[in-house]
């Protein structure tokens, strides 16, 4: 056990010792620095990127699973990191935490005048990364419900969520006062993992908060409903740059966006959590399809 422990000392230190060097020495690579996030998606995404880049000519080093907004924010505002595949309105609250805007070109808007004066953010995909209502393939059919308004034609509505949901603006409440629906609440204590999925597909509930590109959604064919009101902050795949990042390279990553859909996501996650497979790989194939 000792050993155990000093060996998982010695490599945490290692590993603070390596990220400070990066945050305090600068830069010492001459190609695009490509970093991402500890999250297997994000990493995926950052791979694409970088593959991208590459096949336009552009020598690229991957700094990959660098960890969560606040520490790697450093190292892109330092000038260390290039470009980081990032999401809008989490982004967003990052720089300005009183945020109202929810809907995605709002979000998106405010971003652009929220940034770092050596910071820019690229063009925003139409793929989405987070809290999305859920209701089972089924359910949509028989209700004709595709969007959360159309929730209003509906009686008997149960959500199921953690228990913090009950008194948050992503649950009941926030489901009356924006869209006027009324739903009863279920606790569920697994932030929309297997309990919530077994739920929503026994009927016990009726409604799930989950990740919008979350590859349960397509293993158990769930539908993701549409949000036209926000009540969900828009979090949409956005590349943030370098303003040092030549023209091309901006072209490139810009191409890369205007073809990522919500649905890749799906795709790509599935890929990386069920099937196992590496981020390269999974990024080849879906650059070779698109």
């Amino acid at each position: 056990m000792n050993k155990r422990i000093a060996i998982l000392g010695v490599a945490m230190c290692l590993t603070a010792c390596g990220s400070l060097e990066s945050i305090d020495g600068g830069r010492d690579s001459d190609g695009i620095v490509v970093g991402s996030q500890a999250y297997y998606s994000n990493e995926v995404i950052a791979e694409i990127y970088a593959q991208a880049l590459e096949k336009a000519g552009h020598k690229v080093d991957r700094q990959f699973q660098i960890g969560q907004r606040e520490v790697y924010m450093a190292e892109i505002e330092n000038g260390s990191i290039d470009v980081f595949p990032e999401y809008s309105g989490p982004l967003l609250q990052y720089w300005k935490p009183d945020t109202t805007a929810r809907l995605p070109e709002d979000v998106y808007a405010e971003l652009q005048s929220a940034l770092p004066d050596k910071l820019q953010v690229l063009n925003q995909a139409e793929a989405s990364d987070q809290d999305s209502y859920v209701v089972t393939k089924e359910y949509s059919e028989e209700h004709g419900v595709t969007s959360i308004q159309d929730l209003r034609k509906v009686q008997n509505i149960t959500l199921g969520a953690n228990s913090e949901a009950e008194d948050r603006p992503n649950g009941p409440k926030g489901l009356k006062s924006v869209y006027g629906v009324d739903a009863a609440f279920t606790p569920i204590e697994d932030s929309g993992g297997p309990l919530t999925v077994k739920a929503l597909k026994d009927g016990d509930i009726q409604l799930a908060i989950i990740y919008s590109a979350d590859p349960s959604i397509a293993a158990n064919n769930l539908v993701s409903l549409k949000d036209p009101k926000g009540q969900f902050l828009s979090s949409r795949v956005v590349p943030l740059a370098s303003k040092k990042l030549d023209a091309d390279a901006v072209a490139v990553l810009n191409e890369v966006n205007a073809k990522l859909t919500t649905q890749d996501l799906i795709q790509l996650n599935t890929r990386s959590v069920t099937e196992q497979l590496p981020s390269a790989l999974i990024a080849k194939e879906w650059l070779k399809a698109h």
